[in-house]
């Protein structure tokens, strides 16, 4: 027993020697002047769905099939519908602009995808004029930190509206929230 105190007293008289920084960090990195702070928009913009011209494809996702169209995700902006009946030389057709878009998935005539927390049912029956027929709201969840790990970010303000970015900034102060 008393080896066990003596031991305990010595580590922390070791500990109390140790050079401290003066700005406390969490986790496994010391805070560099760099942060994530959120990216904002309000629900109207968010909502906000439109077919437009088709758009070349930048950041493709997933693809589905639907009779002889293609669906495919651009990541985070919307779906390009492709009409695929000369598999040798497809015609992009146009674009469903649909912001926080990720994931799509394709049932007889429906398109189904999401929109940040919300879940867009499309009707596709015919592809060249799709329909939203149906957003069912906060379905699906969203975090309210950065998809990174071991930064640190600027705490997610509701108030000021929906997430839906993060971007990379110098900072003057260590922000509170850490991932």
């Amino acid at each position: 027993m008393k080896r066990i105190l003596r031991a305990s007293c010595l580590a922390l008289l070791m500990l109390s020697c140790y050079p401290r920084e003066s700005e406390p960090f969490v986790g496994n990195e010391k805070f560099n002047g760099t942060g994530y702070r959120p990216v904002y928009k309000n629900p109207e913009e968010i909502s906000k769905i439109e077919v437009q011209a088709a758009q070349a494809l930048k950041t493709p996702g997933k693809i589905y099939t639907y009779d002889r169209y293609l669906f495919i995700n651009e990541v985070g902006k919307g779906i390009h519908i492709v009409d695929n009946s000369d598999a040798k030389k497809p015609e992009n057709l146009s674009f469903v602009s649909i912001l926080g878009n990720y994931d799509i998935a394709v049932k007889d005539n429906w398109l189904y995808a999401d929109n940040f927390s919300n879940l867009l049912v499309i009707d596709i029956a015919d592809p060249k004029a799709p329909k939203v027929t149906k957003s069912i709201p906060n379905v699906i969840p969203v975090h309210d930190y950065p998809p990174l790990t071991g930064i640190y970010f600027e705490c997610a303000d509701f108030k000021k509206g929906v997430v839906v970015d993060w971007e990379k900034v110098d900072m003057e102060q260590q922000p509170k929230c850490y991932r």
